[in-house]
């Protein structure tokens, strides 16, 4: 059964059904063939306008939505909160009500509190678009990794794919465990047990810590850096000590699949979750993660770009029989 896109934001993939995902995904692969044109733009979001509203610092996110918005044609503004009215003690709530006012079409929205897109979502008109609320979700992330899976290994349903790392304070892990499982793969998390969270296992998931295991078994593996900016206490005695516990290696690899995949959502911490023959090596894909993303990105700002203007649109035409009135 094909979907029809009719939310007004994109919060997360936990409330997303297996058709709204696989919508995206399809709109994506058909919006990569934009970025080999000589003139990568097309004129689809014309007259529209985005909000990149950051509270926290993004490279590959924040370029990746920004390249997305110009190739789409789109009015974009770029918003921190270093330098805002926000340092001078105003609401969130309010910078948004303000933002509104300026009569924009979409925010994409970073926060440190997990669950901030989703409450200002539900005040504002205009779409917004999490680009990862605190340890919550990072949906387009998640979005990304699916479409760079099913690209190299022509499928999602049945794969066999693993998160090692900081599980615990990771967002894309999050929103990978709800995209993937319902496509129909099978995750598994790994890492050390005080980075694992309690009852992880009831979000449909296997739980190791054995590194070796899960490199042989796996069909695609995504490394998680340690968040150590989230973390207020230690969760491992050093960093030395993880590496050599859970950092892949090429001589791990030897365990491996042929076939195997080797993810990240970046940014890398070389030498600590992966070395660097590992991270340069035949099986990384991360720079293809990131070419992804913006195919991605470009889908659902059109997806809720269309929303939008429908509900613009209602507008007018009220307005119209009002004045006829």
């Amino acid at each position: 059964m094909s979907a029809t896109w009719t939310r007004k934001d994109l919060l997360g993939l936990r409330d997303m059904s297996r058709e709204e995902i696989e919508l995206i995904l399809k709109t994506a692969a058909s919006f990569k063939e934009i970025s080999t044109r000589p003139i990568k733009k097309v004129p689809t979001l014309r007259g529209r306008t985005v909000v990149n509203f950051f509270f926290e610092p993004s490279t590959r996110t924040r370029a990746s939505f920004e390249i997305a918005e110009k190739r789409l044609s789109a009015d974009s503004l770029n918003f921190s909160s270093s330098g805002s009215s926000i340092e001078k003690g105003e609401t969130l709530l309010d910078t948004g009500k303000n933002i509104e006012a300026l009569k924009v079409d979409l925010l994409v929205m970073r926060h440190p509190a997990s669950g901030a897109p989703h409450r200002l979502a539900r005040h504002i008109k205009p779409g917004i678009i999490n680009a990862g609320d605190g340890t919550n979700e990072h949906p387009t992330q998640a979005l990304l990794d699916m479409l760079t899976l099913k690209e190299k290994k022509g499928k999602i349903e049945g794969l066999h794919v693993a998160f090692i790392g900081d599980i615990l304070h990771s967002r894309v892990a999050r929103s990978n465990i709800w995209g993937l499982t319902k496509l129909g793969a099978k995750v598994t998390v790994c890492g050390p047990r005080t980075l694992l969270p309690v009852e992880i296992e009831t979000l449909g998931v296997n739980v190791s810590t054995d590194v070796d295991e899960v490199i042989s078994e796996a069909d695609a593996i995504t490394l998680l850096r340690i968040q150590l900016e989230r973390q207020q206490e230690p969760f491992f005695p050093s960093v030395r000590e993880y590496a050599k516990t859970f950092g892949i290696t090429v001589d791990r690899l030897k365990k491996a699949k042929k076939d195997l995949l080797i993810m990240h959502p970046g940014p890398i911490n070389r030498g600590v979750e992966l070395a660097d023959e590992v991270a340069n090596g035949p099986h990384s894909v991360i720079l293809d993660q990131v070419t992804n993303g913006i195919a991605v990105r470009m889908a659902v700002l059109y997806l809720l770009s269309g929303v939008i203007g429908k509900e613009k649109s209602k507008d007018v035409d009220s307005i119209a029989q009002y004045s006829s009135h």
